[in-house]
C-alpha cells in the first residue's frame, strides 16, 4: 500500500504520543520534501520532526513535476507548498491514500481522483483494527494539547462513527 502523507497528520500523532499508528496501519508512509522541511527547517521544534529523519518507515521524497506543484498552487487559493507537493507525489505514485486534513487541499485531491482521509479518519480506522480502545480521548487530547480545531458536528460524527 503506498501512503503519502502532509505535514498536519504526522505532527498531530506526533504531539500525543500515537505516530506508530501510522506505522501500525500503513507499514511506511511517504512525505514530499515539502512537508519534511516543514516539519524540520523551522525555528522552533515541530512534534514529528526528530522521527521524520530518523524513523526508516517514514521516506522523503523529491517531486519532480513542478509544472504539476504550480498548476495546483496558483488555481487554489491557500494550497501550501507542502499540500500542492504531497497531492502532486501522490498522483505520481499513484497512491492508495493521502492523508491530508486542510479541507482545501482535500478538495483538491479529490478532484484528481486521490482516495484521501484525515487524521480523524486514520484514529477511526486505528479503532477498527484494534490498535486502540476508543477514539474520544485522542481527539480530547489532538485538541487540548495540539490545538487540532474540529467543529461540534465533525467532532459528534466522527464519534458515531466509531461507535462512541
Amino acid at each position: 500500500m503506498i501512503v503519502v502523507s502532509d505535514t498536519s497528520p504526522i505532527t498531530n500523532l506526533a504531539a500525543i504520543g500515537q505516530l506508530d499508528l501510522l506505522q501500525k496501519l500503513y507499514t511506511r508512509i511517504i512525505i514530499p520534501v515539502a512537508v519534511y522541511n516543514e516539519m524540520v527547517s523551522v525555528d522552533k521544534l515541530v512534534p514529528g520532526a526528530i522521527e521524520v529523519k530518523t524513523l526508516p518507515w517514514i521516506e522523503t521524497q523529491a517531486v519532480t513535476d513542478l509544472q504539476q506543484v504550480s498548476i495546483i498552487r496558483e488555481s487554489q487559493e491557500n494550497i501550501d507548498l507542502g499540500e500542492a507537493e504531497a497531492i502532486t507525489l501522490a498522483l505520481k505514485l499513484k497512491a492508495d491514500l493521502l492523508l491530508m486534513d486542510e479541507r482545501r487541499g482535500r478538495t483538491v485531491a479529490i478532484g484528481y481522483g486521490l482516495q484521501v482521509t484525515g487524521l480523524l479518519g486514520v484514529l477511526v480506522q486505528a479503532k477498527g483494527n484494534n490498535l486502540i480502545q476508543s477514539v474520544k480521548p485522542l481527539v480530547d487530547q489532538l485538541i487540548e494539547q495540539a490545538d487540532f480545531r474540529v467543529s461540534d458536528q465533525l467532532y459528534k460524527t466522527i464519534l458515531e462513527i466509531a461507535g462512541e
